[in-house]
């Protein structure tokens, strides 16, 4: 709109409403007033009062407003304030230490306003809100209370909408990433759809309409974030200054993906996904959004993370802080459901993290689907339609945390979030880590449609977001380097070895189009050697160089570790690494080999159901199909001839199941031999075998029944225990000690195969 009020005066009385702090404000709009209605030649009547708005937007301070608004309805109200230009409306410009201490460089004080304006008038430019009659406001005022009196009296709301009328006119000289909501809980009470909420809880629960709105103002000041532009800033500063501890100032992505994707939030409701490894996830997520003008994400998270300080500054930024656990609490969801349905009504993006909680062992874990619910529960409500769910792969070269996950895999008890731990885990950082990735996968469309004529909907939205995310998960120097070191383990390779087996896995990898990380390129060759050292540095890898070749090797206490990155990318490579083993199944089968290799296929990709995220069955029986035809179009007849098998096999480079699958098949092993020790009539909770496993695997290992402790970890062995009971073998039932016996015995045989295909590999890969 225009910035000159008078130019959309349409009567001949007009009242200002000047937003200001003190009297240097004050006088400066009121000269911009007088010059312009100098300019316009406007003789009507005009009246002038002056309100503090900026200062505390959800609380203004009205007194004496009412007199002001004692006057014509046909008079338009013109809200006016000056907007200061500062170092902050830099992009990626944030507050100094200077800014904090001497109050908000945006609502400078009147010395610091006076001088301003001395120095250079130009940083205190004068803007108007969009204007409206008096009789309009009066009107919407009414029908605004019709349905839930939010307001104490008009000019309450006169003054709440003046403000929001000037937040728009600032934003459009600020950028879209200062868009924030403003009286939230005020716009969501007053809408016939919340009253109509109100009044079926009521007939449900028995309680009476206003104690329910009593109790939902305590959860509206508990749920909805508070962004304030100031602590913005602070926030996009402080989310830069912590990636800087560890990691490269300059995040890696696709600048033009990432504006395209801004374009889609800014027309859309939608929902940004980010896979979950680190608790530096959505700090760096924030920080792209930020400082690529997106308008304000609100990053929905657990209320552990609301501690001292993290809290005050996150709610400020836009964070929204939920409850662990409200599951009969149906007051509760419908408040929390109510306001998403307003963020979505608005185009505010969402954020969270797809997983739930951060992954402990590298792979994209199963989805939380509690979060998505809400969000297509309230899509439902609200007045948009078409959600647009943008998954977001976060990668890094290294992780800081993948220490603490292995401890926590082996049983250790994980440390709760506060504010002692928060600064022992920056100190933590202080480490080269090497680069971020950030890469965006397609958006999943969703309709309201599609989710009321859908009972399995939410599963499969949750199922197309996560392929999406693997997809445009690019493989890191890191993650492929300990893929080759664990399938060669226990021994140590070459330079050489190391590099051409590699140079193997990408060139497979590259066929496929999957991605890769800039450190494989030619020019980069420095980097790459940078990310070695800060492995061996910390304690990765290792490397020997006292004898005529330098080696490299995962140490044994190490293969933890060295899993968790393998495991980011070992979903590329699963298709593969089923297919070998039913190839090597096939060779060893005394019946129509065609058969067994497909009826042993199908089993594995059943095994492993807890743990990777597959394309429907006929779908993974094409990918299977087009991999053997990539190395062979003659595969099948091949097959047919069991001789031709083996030699199938052994051109199948590179053989990857024995890097890719074996801590899976020890961990179900473990858990399935611990089963099988029990009588028909006996059985185990989650909790006793999680304690039988971690005895009896520490104690395979030193027999070496299996060949590395990355094999014990909790999710493994709740997965094995997942597993078990899909097969009917947990529960007692006459005759189920045999069947446990039985899984544990294929087990075995299964590791067995996993140890030929390893010998196989060894004079092409892996050693």
């Amino acid at each position: 709109m225009a910035n000159n009020p008078y130019e959309l005066v349409t009567t001949d009385k007009i009242l200002f409403i000047i937003d200001a702090e003190h009297s240097v404000e004050e006088k400066y709009l009121s000269e911009w007033i007088d010059k312009l209605r100098a300019e316009s030649g406007f003789t009507g009547q005009e009246s002038r009062c002056v309100l503090s708005i900026a200062a505390n937007p959800e609380n203004i301070d009205v007194k004496g407003f009412d007199k002001a608004l004692d006057v014509d309805p046909n008079t338009l109200v013109a809200p006016v304030r000056i907007l200061w230009k500062s170092s902050l409306d830099e992009m990626n410009e944030s507050p100094r230490l200077a800014d904090m201490l001497k109050g908000n460089p945006r609502r400078p004080s009147r010395a610091q306003a006076r001088r301003i304006i001395a120095d250079d008038a130009t940083k205190a430019i004068c803007i108007a809100g969009k204007p409206a009659t008096l009789a309009d406001l009066i009107e919407r005022f009414e029908e605004r209370r019709r349905n839930a009196f939010v307001d104490k009296d008009l000019s309450h709301y006169v003054a709440g909408q003046a403000g929001l009328a000037l937040e728009v006119a600032e934003r459009r000289l600020r950028g879209s990433r200062y868009k924030i909501p403003r009286q939230v809980a005020n716009q969501i009470r007053s809408s016939y759809r919340y009253k109509q909420g109100i009044q079926k809880l009521s007939e449900e629960s028995g309680e009476t309409e206003e104690q329910l709105r009593e109790r939902a103002r305590v959860y509206f000041s508990e749920l909805v974030a508070v962004p304030h532009n100031f602590w913005q800033d602070v926030m996009g500063g402080f989310n830069r200054w912590v990636i800087s501890l560890g990691y490269e100032d300059k995040l890696v992505m696709d600048k033009k993906r990432l504006m395209r994707f801004r374009k889609i939030v800014q027309e859309h409701p939608s929902a940004i996904l980010w896979t979950h490894k680190t608790h530096m996830d959505g700090l760096t997520m924030q920080a792209v959004l930020f400082e690529n003008d997106f308008p304000t994400p609100h990053t929905m998270g657990g209320i552990n993370m609301a501690f001292a300080g993290m809290g005050f500054l996150a709610r400020r930024a836009g964070a929204i802080f939920i409850r662990r656990s409200f599951q009969d609490n149906n007051l509760y969801k419908f408040v929390l459901r109510q306001y998403l349905a307003y963020l979505l009504d608005k185009r505010f993006p969402l954020t969270w993290s797809f997983e739930g909680t951060r992954s402990r062992v590298g792979k994209l874990m199963p989805p939380r689907y509690g979060m998505l619910k809400y969000v297509l529960d309230a899509m439902e409500e609200s007045s948009q339609d078409n959600l647009h769910i943008i998954p977001v792969a976060i990668n890094y070269d290294m992780i800081n945390d993948v220490k603490d996950y292995a401890a926590e895999q082996s049983g250790a008890i994980k440390r709760p979030e506060s504010l002692s731990w928060f600064v022992s885990y920056l100190r933590g950082l202080k480490q080269p880590l090497g680069r971020i990735y950030l890469d965006f996968g397609e958006p999943v469309i969703v309709s309201k449609a599609d989710v009321q004529n859908d009972e399995l909907a939410l599963q499969k939205i949750a199922f197309k977001v996560g392929v999406e995310a693997n997809r445009v998960t690019p493989i890191t120097l890191t993650a492929l380097m300990s893929m080759s070191l664990l399938g060669a383990s226990p021994r140590a390779q070459t330079i050489g070895e190391l590099q051409d087996n590699m140079d193997v896995l990408r060139t497979w990898a590259e066929h496929r189009d999957v991605k890769f990380t800039s450190d494989f390129e030619e020019g980069n060759r420095e980097h790459m050697l940078e990310i070695i050292n800060h492995m061996i540095d910390s304690k990765l890898i290792r490397r020997y160089d006292e004898g005529p070749e330098t080696v490299y090797a995962v140490a044994p206490d190490q293969h933890a570790e060295a899993s968790y990155y393998r495991n980011t990318i070992v979903h590329h490579f699963v298709t593969k690494a089923l297919t070998e083993l039913a190839l090597m199944e096939a060779a060893n089968a005394t019946e129509n080999s065609i058969d067994v290799f497909w009826r042993e296929a199908d089993r594995l990709r059943d095994m492993f159901k807890f743990e990777f995220f597959y394309s429907p069955t006929e779908e993974f029986r094409a990918d299977v199909k087009a991999e053997l035809a990539f190395f062979d179009k003659s595969w099948e007849k091949k097959l047919e001839k069991r001789t031709s098998t083996s030699d199938l096999l052994k051109n199948f480079t590179p053989i990857v199941a024995h890097a890719s699958l074996k801590p899976y098949i020890e961990a179900y092993r473990i858990v399935a031999d611990v089963f099988a020790r029990l009588p028909d009539t006996e059985t185990l909770d989650e909790k006793a075998m999680l304690t039988a496993s971690f005895r009896y695997g520490r104690q395979a290992y030193l027999q070496r029944r299996i060949t590395s402790k990355a094999s014990l970890g909790q999710i493994l062995f709740k997965n094995g225990y997942k597993l078990l009971d899909s097969y009917g073998l947990v529960a007692p039932s006459e005759g189920v000690a045999e069947k446990r016996k039985k899984f544990s015995q294929d087990l075995r045989k299964l590791a067995h195969r996993l140890e030929q295909i390893r010998v196989l590999a060894m004079p092409h890969d892996f050693d």
